[in-house]
């Protein structure tokens, strides 16, 4: 049982620096029994469809095998979906944890189904009471996502393939970000751009978690980052915002073509936060330690391209002939397949 906090002197002039709890205690409302019950069964089922979806895709888009025809085969893509669930499922308990913690009125996990999913959200029923409120809430979920995604990813980056790097091998190619390059070189000794690395499933999901977590964290609208660094700057987030959506258009037009798509999404959502019941507080200093370290955290994790789909390379007879040893050229020392291959 919560115990009402006792009664703040509001006349005196307020310092940002200190902690003034709001004077709206509104109380936590409980749904009837039977309305929770309804409720509980649709975020069941949105999980189990999630979880539906992310398989099938697995199964047809990697296993390359036809569901229909063989159900059995959809077992080759539970390695996938199933670490890919645990890691939005860590990432939204990590939200509704603190928002219940805060006692900020907040619905479980609505999971979206797609191909594989259109990720997972949380609905917050009453206003966080300050920005130290919104900051915790706001940032438990990255952090929960993230540390639930490094041990599926070194599980599975150590269970993946590494085979020479070749320019005539085409197909989908995963983005890079510093985090998934410190555990490639970490777990395998090597980088994704001198070799190249056919993921296990698991090492997919992982990579799949990083990207959900880079892309919660951009400091625009209420996404997850926006709720950190409003916490943290306050009004000049709605700057911040705009910045960032500059940023997301040129790496459009130099990269993934997929940035648009979410420039387009923040737009129609919303580019600016709403302030909270009580915006005057600001953080306290151990807060603001962390709320940089989540800074950090996108850095880390930011993917300028995540994905990219490249055709093979068909080179001519005449292109290959380039490559061979003749006597009026010096031998030289082995280099790295590309140049040795094509030379345009």
């Amino acid at each position: 049982m919560a115990l009402p906090m006792p009664p703040v002197d509001y006349s005196e002039p307020r310092s940002p620096h200190v902690y003034y709890p709001t004077q709206d205690f509104s109380p936590i409302l409980t749904p009837e029994p039977s309305r929770q019950k309804r409720h509980l069964v649709l975020h069941v089922a949105l999980f189990l469809a999630t979880l539906g979806t992310s398989t099938f895709f697995y199964t047809v888009a990697f296993s390359g095998d036809d569901p229909f025809a063989n159900p059995a085969s959809l077992l080759s893509g539970l390695p996938f979906s199933l670490p890919l669930m645990f890691i939005l499922l860590s990432h939204e308990m990590g939200h509704y944890l603190l928002a219940r913690k805060h006692h900020v009125q907040a619905t479980l996990p609505y999971f979206i189904p797609g191909f594989p999913t259109f990720g997972a959200f949380i609905r917050m029923r009453s206003l966080p009471a300050d920005r130290r409120v919104l900051f915790d809430i706001g940032a438990a979920g990255p952090w929960a996502g993230v540390a639930a995604t490094i041990p599926l990813l070194i599980l599975g980056l150590s269970l993946s393939e590494v085979h020479p790097l070749s320019p005539l091998d085409g197909g989908l190619y995963l983005g890079d970000s510093l985090l998934f390059l410190g555990l490639t070189q970490l777990v395998l000794g090597v980088s994704g751009s001198e070799v190249s690395i056919m993921l296990h499933p698991i090492a997919l999901a992982g990579w799949g978690g990083l990207f959900v977590t880079f892309l919660n964290l951009l400091p625009v609208g209420q996404l997850d980052g926006g709720h950190v660094v409003y916490s943290l700057v306050g009004r000049p987030h709605r700057w911040i915002a705009r910045a960032f959506l500059v940023i997301m258009a040129v790496l459009g037009t130099r990269g993934w073509t997929g940035w648009f798509f979410w420039i387009g999404l923040l737009a129609l959502l919303g580019v600016d936060h709403p302030p909270t019941r009580d915006f005057a507080s600001s953080l306290d200093p151990r807060r603001k330690v962390y709320a940089w370290c989540t800074v950090g955290l996108l850095v880390l994790t930011f993917m300028p391209v995540p994905i990219a789909q490249i055709d093979p390379i068909d080179i001519p007879d005449m292109k290959k002939t380039q490559v061979a040893y003749t006597p009026d050229r010096p031998e030289s020392k082995p280099q790295s397949p590309f140049p040795l291959v094509y030379q345009p």
